[in-house]
């Protein structure tokens, strides 16, 4: 077999292997941005605090790059829209400094 008929092959399987996956990697992604919206539904999450909680304040933060920011939430894995003025219902006080 040549070398010619070897990298066609190949290319050929390649592209018939992506397209068998794509589908499969596409519905993983939305069911992964479902489960995000699902939980802030579940943990009643807000973009405004609840009086002196806010998500800045709650141990399970992980702040972005600057302190306005947007972040990501360590219950909400994939979420990185966390609002530092958010609040939700699984808010617990950091530590303090």
């Amino acid at each position: 077999m040549s070398d010619i008929s070897k990298s066609r092959r190949k290319v050929v399987s390649l592209a018939v292997g992506g397209a068998v996956l794509a589908p499969w990697l596409l519905r993983a992604g939305r069911s992964q941005a479902a489960q995000n919206a699902q939980m802030r539904t579940a943990l009643k999450y807000q973009d405004q605090p609840n009086k002196d909680q806010r998500c800045a304040t709650c141990m399970q933060f992980v702040p972005g790059k600057t302190p306005k920011d947007r972040g990501e939430c360590k219950i909400m894995p994939g979420d990185t829209e966390i609002s530092p003025n958010g609040w939700c219902t699984a808010w617990v006080a950091a530590a303090k400094k």
